[in-house]
């Protein structure tokens, strides 16, 4: 049996800051040990150059990538002044995350020597020792602390050890070479039959807090409420005998098993098996990391996501249930059920092989290999949980996967170590993309519940999602919940029925406005504004990117509870409509609201003659503009003041007065109420928008 003393993660706590000093040097050479360790299985220098497969650099970059970012980051952080190879920090920063499976990458690096690489990795090595050493160190270590950088880019050595064996294992055999340090598992036997295990409804929360003392990637911080219904588990992960009865009855090629992105890659790929199996006249083997070995049935067959998912398929028609891949939330149900917290009995960390086992060794309660042996796909793409926000430091590591393309892996493989062993662990890839993963299969007549991970992007959108639910700048209060308070002070003992917000952008007064009135109906002309108000009342969150400076954005997530809002969305209900041409259902309201809109209309004489038919009488109409006359919004000709006439100015507050004055008698005198709309980091508009308020005759 091969065992490894490979150190687990130091508790970032503690009462004796040397003492923790040298548990993370001791962290970071053993690290860089078995990662430099692991290039020595590669049998010649071409072995470094030669594309294992075509959608990913060689092994040269990967060789040299780790360090790299070591430096990255440092001098990110200001731990660094000066850069030690800029060339080398430039050619090995950014690996490939390949958008499908026929990006073809064809770019031509003039690599470095091998020799080279290591002479560098040991002048970083160094460098990060050095400053190992000397830094000042107080604890607990915590995420804006500079100690948590130099543990991300120990973590990040840690995650390429196992992406790179799983490239190394596509190689072709005559570039590797066995190793002693790098012995896979030699036991196996018949497959067991597998079972059904059933896992209880359970409740409980995920998701981790900043003041717990260890190191954590961005998205495993923040809340997610989980509940799972009763469900079915299989006792044991999908052998290569069980998965090997799919593959004979012609799974690879009965397209109506495969969903439509899987069929795509399974015609392209042109697979007729598992990646890692290899037909052998009448016999299958199996490649592992360093060598082919006669298949062993009793261990995990490893898929990608396309696969386990169309074997669920089969596995439902025979069966004729529900049979799918668990979601994140199940996954973690079934983690606390059977009892897994105990990683020594699991193979994991490289605590036991350099390759999976029979999947009866590790027993987790009722259920084996829980955790480790392989990953296991979910039916879950990554989503952030609720509070979630960027690392500065490493604001691209997760973000870029929140598209509902990266589908989560949970439990750890064989190799997973530090913070990839740690069930809060969360670790998404593409759907075709080849981790060391298999599958356990669920029954449950429920879907997979699948949380949204949908960031707006559309910047104008998002500019006003910031100024209706983002910080307030400059000590300008909320321009929507400002008009809001206003509006309802100005109601006072009128009857609250029914309000109109139009020209609702993204409907913050809309909101506001619900929790004096029974019911608000907001309208808007475009449907990107009105789309993210009504995604905002059905999810009660919104996510949106904000540009800070060129092409650099940062991540904001506002919730309607941190708004007082949450308890008023049922109220709301948001329509796209032309204010100058309103359907008639549109009638009948106590209030309406019309905030910085005249000015935007190309007909407002149209809207303002006609606008009292939508007003009960005695209801209130607040108009509110900064008078921004634009002949691209409106004709010159249709401009209600803002001009000279007979000689004279004609304000708008003239025009307002001549067209509503029949129907309306003006409340008070007119009174300025300021906003700001930040555009980027540092560039920010300051307006005064002028509020009247009409009472309908």
């Amino acid at each position: 049996m091969y065992r490894t003393p490979f150190p687990k993660p130091p508790v970032l706590s503690g009462d004796d800051a040397e003492q923790k000093r040298a548990e993370i040097l001791a962290y970071f050479h053993a690290t860089s040990d078995r990662y430099e360790q692991l290039f020595e299985v590669l049998s010649c220098d071409e072995a470094y150059y030669k594309k294992p497969i075509a959608l990913r650099h060689p092994l040269i970059f990967y060789f040299g990538h780790t360090a790299t970012f070591f430096i990255n980051k440092l001098v990110l952080a200001g731990l660094l002044e000066n850069r030690i190879n800029p060339k080398f920090e430039s050619m090995f920063a950014i690996g490939v995350d390949e958008m499908s499976w026929d990006d073809l990458s064809d770019a031509r690096y003039d690599w470095p020597s091998v020799e080279e690489v290591s002479a560098y990795r040991q002048t970083v090595r160094a460098t990060v020792d050095r400053l190992i050493r000397t830094k000042n160190l107080a604890l607990p270590i915590s995420w804006d602390d500079p100690w948590w950088i130099i543990i991300m880019g120990i973590e990040h050595e840690r995650i390429h050890l196992e992406t790179s064996t799983v490239l190394i294992r596509q190689h072709q055999l005559k570039y590797v070479k066995p190793h002693p340090a790098w012995v896979p598992c030699k036991s196996t036997g018949a497959a067991p039959q597998n079972e059904l295990v059933s896992v209880p409804v359970a409740e409980f929360r995920i998701g981790r807090e900043r003041s717990e003392p260890d190191y954590g990637w961005d998205n495993e911080f923040g809340r997610h409420e989980a509940s799972t219904e009763t469900f079915q588990a299989s006792r044991y992960l999908v052998s290569n005998q069980e998965f090997l009865a799919f593959v004979e009855a012609g799974g690879y090629t009965d397209d109506s098993l495969w969903l439509e992105e899987g069929l795509g890659w399974r015609k392209f790929a042109q697979a007729e098996h598992p990646t890692f199996w290899i037909k052998d006249g009448n016999q299958w083997r199996l490649r592992l990391m360093l060598e082919e070995v006669a298949m062993p049935w009793d261990w995990p067959v490893e898929t990608n996501y396309h696969e386990a998912k169309a074997f669920c398929q089969w596995r439902s028609r025979l069966c004729g249930q529900s049979v799918r891949l668990p979601s994140e939330d199940e996954w973690q149900a079934l983690y606390r059920f059977a009892g897994a917290e105990e990683p020594t009995n699991s193979n994991l960390h490289l605590d036991h092989y350099a390759s999976s086992c029979p999947v009866t060794e590790f027993a987790h309660g009722p259920l084996f290999d829980v955790i480790g042996n392989v990953w296991q796909w979910t039916e879950t793409p990554i989503y952030p949980f609720e509070g979630f926000e960027v690392h500065p430091i490493y604001d691209d590591f997760t973000t870029p996967t929140f598209d509902d393309r990266h589908n989560l892996l949970k439990g750890g493989s064989w190799i997973s170590c530090g913070n990839e062993a740690q069930p809060t662990s969360r670790y998404a890839f593409r759907r075709h993309f080849f981790q060391h993963a298999g599958f356990r299969y669920v029954f449950s007549s429920a879907p997979a519940k699948l949380e949204s991970s949908h960031y707006e992007t559309d910047r104008l959108v998002s500019e006003y999602a910031e100024f209706h639910y983002g910080d307030d700048y400059f000590g300008v209060p909320n321009f929507p919940r400002a008009l809001a308070q206003l509006a309802i002070k100005a109601m006072g003992d009128k009857p609250a029925g029914t309000a109109l917000d139009l020209g609702c952008a993204t409907g913050r007064a809309s909101f506001e406005l619900a929790q004096h009135f029974e019911h608000v109906t907001g309208i808007d002309f475009s449907a990107r504004f009105i789309s993210l108000g009504a995604r905002f009342a059905e999810q009660g969150r919104l996510r949106y990117t904000l540009v800070d400076e060129g092409e650099l954005v940062s991540y904001k997530e506002r919730s309607l509870a941190e708004l007082g809002l949450d308890k008023v969305a049922k109220k709301v209900e948001f329509f796209q409509g032309d204010a100058c041409n309103l359907k008639p259902v549109f009638t009948g309201y106590d209030l309406i609201l019309a905030a910085n809109l005249i000015d935007r209309l190309y007909d407002p004489s149209q809207f303002l003659q006609s606008v009292h038919e939508r007003l009960n009488p005695g209801g209130i109409l607040m108009i509110t503009s900064p008078y921004t006359w634009l002949p691209e919004h409106t004709k010159r000709e249709n401009w209600i003041g803002g001009f000279k006439k007979d000689g004279e100015n004609l304000t708008t507050l003239d025009g307002l007065k001549a067209m509503l004055g029949s129907n309306f008698r003006l409340l008070g005198e007119p009174r300025p109420v300021p906003f700001v709309i930040r555009e980027t980091k540092r560039k920010f508009q300051h307006t005064l928008s002028e509020v009247t308020l009409w009472e309908r005759r």
